[in-house]
């Protein structure tokens, strides 16, 4: 841990004008400070986040399964409505399938693949990422049934929560829930149609075949989502969207575009760009900084028209940044973004990501940073950031420890997860039934199968964790938090992990320092 001291000492051997900064340096400063020189495995933590997947597997495990733990699923899911709905991804630490977040975790992995996949490369995980994005993918494929038909959840959301069981032991109602012209939802039609968009470009140059499928289908939930449309949640209890569906509708439009470039949904994000929201946040219900993110980029490739979404991706990234004059987020005493207390990681990854990838835009662009108000961000800034946020996650944090489970020395031990918290069936082959689990939920012991890679919900507002099964909002991973957090990680593979002090970390200081 690199004192003040010879942070202030490293400084004024530079000018005497940063060492003052430094002295007036806020806690997000001093977070930044005490990072320096720290070491990250960028690519084990890569490994992990993307190894947790396999993890959260339903359906028959194939042959090459890593997570030993975990077993055959959910082998009979459709049967009520004679569809197959066997596979996917259990959401989080419960065994429903709900395809609108699963779908967001397939569009965030794809992300990953496409703006980082030659770094992914390089560290050996590709070909792992393309798996677990195919797992999700060939699960969207199935659950769009005919053109007007998408199956959106898998498993009564209640009845699950009230047991605490294996997914292998499953013995509560698979009952099924579906969108169609007359119960639409389009949040969750847009959102897998920018899953198969996304990930027809990953697979465009490995299997030809499966990526033109990917797209098709794309195309026809679209079509689905903006001709039929509604809202999610007035038809469907779970996962209520307080951002609407037009998010989703300009974020699958981009991907469109960008897998396609069919000029038609060019022109439909030009045309809806009224649409376009300044917001806080990136997550399963709200698209906008994403859909900003992928048009800034064409915006810096000439398309001029979509001034907008610059506008208010850089809104959204001058919210986010401490030491901004229009910061809206707070930041904890150890240097966290904290905008909700329950499962606040989950938005800490993603605004990485849209941080990691607007950084990466501006440099390719030669442009020198965004303005906020008094503050000036350049690029390196930005990503600075970002590296901040996902070595806190790692271990640079007041609990020194990480918040993914199996990395480092010191993680949580007892997650909020029913599979990862019972014996696995292959040492405890007998049945556990729903109301058997709970003495497991209760144990003061770590889990007995140690879920690699999980990304926990994360500290409280004061840096606190409870590593506590009942601290669900602490200790729950999440798909799509894991699937954020791999694009942000990848973005950091180009670096050393072990690094001196730069002109861009002080610099980021100075900044910090400045706007105090």
């Amino acid at each position: 841990m690199v004192s003040r001291e010879l942070v202030w000492g490293l400084a004024l051997c530079l000018c005497c004008t940063l060492a003052m900064a430094l002295a007036s340096s806020s806690h997000h400063g001093q977070a930044l400070e005490e990072d320096v020189g720290l070491s990250y495995d960028y690519k084990d933590a890569l490994a992990k986040a993307i190894l947790f997947f396999e993890g959260q597997r339903s359906g028959k495990l194939p042959a090459s399964q890593r997570v030993k733990w975990r077993g055959d699923s959910a082998l009979n899911d459709g049967q009520p409505d004679n569809v197959n709905l066997v596979g996917g991804y259990y959401d989080a630490g419960d065994n429903v399938k709900f395809v609108w977040p699963m779908a967001f975790t397939v569009t965030m992995l794809s992300w990953a693949a496409v703006e980082y996949g030659n770094e992914i490369s390089s560290a050996g995980a590709l070909n792992h990422l393309r798996t677990a994005i195919r797992w999700g993918t060939d699960f969207i494929l199935q659950a769009h049934t005919s053109p007007t038909t998408l199956y959106t959840q898998v498993g009564d959301g209640n009845t699950d929560h009230q047991c605490w069981e294996r997914p292998e032991d499953l013995d509560t109602p698979r009952t099924l829930y579906k969108i169609t012209s007359d119960s639409p939802g389009s949040e969750a039609a847009g959102e897998a149609a920018a899953a198969l968009s996304a990930a027809s470009i990953v697979f465009k140059g490995v299997d030809s075949k499966y990526s033109k499928k990917l797209l098709s289908k794309s195309k026809s939930l679209f079509k689905f989502a903006d001709k039929y449309r509604g809202i999610y949640n007035e038809s469907f209890p779970f996962y209520r969207s307080f951002s609407g569906y037009q998010d989703e509708l300009l974020w699958s439009a981009a991907w469109l575009y960008k897998a396609s470039g069919d000029k038609k949904y060019l022109n439909y994000v030009v045309r809806n760009q009224g649409w376009s929201e300044a917001v806080l946040e990136l997550s399963w219900d709200t698209k906008y900084p994403g859909a900003q993110t992928l048009l800034a980029k064409e915006f810096y490739d000439g398309m001029k028209d979509l001034s907008k979404y610059v506008t208010d991706v850089e809104s959204f990234i001058c919210a986010v940044m401490p030491g901004s004059s229009s910061a809206k987020i707070d930041t904890t005493a150890g240097g966290l973004l904290y905008l909700r207390d329950s499962s606040n990681l989950q938005y800490v990854t993603s605004s990485c990501m849209v941080l990691s990838v607007y950084s990466k835009t501006l440099t390719a662009s030669h442009v020198d940073g965004i303005q906020c108000g008094s503050a000036h961000f350049s690029a390196s800034q930005i990503k600075a950031f970002a590296k901040s946020q996902v070595n806190y996650i790692l271990g640079n944090n007041p609990m020194k420890m990480s918040y993914m489970v199996g990395y480092g020395s010191k993680y949580p031990m007892q997650l909020h997860h029913r599979g990862s918290s019972i014996p696995s069936i292959y040492n405890q082959p007998s049945k556990v039934g729903c109301g058997d689990g709970w003495s497991y939920y209760s144990s003061n012991t770590p889990n007995p199968n140690q879920h690699v890679g999980a990304i926990v919900g994360g500290p409280d507002s004061n840096d606190h964790f409870n590593d506590q099964r009942s601290s669900f909002s602490q200790t729950e991973p999440t798909t799509y938090m894991n699937a954020a957090f791999v694009g942000a990680v990848a973005a950091l593979l180009d670096q050393t992990n072990e690094e001196p002090l730069q002109h861009p970390q002080i610099n980021t200081l100075i900044n910090m320092a400045d706007s105090v």
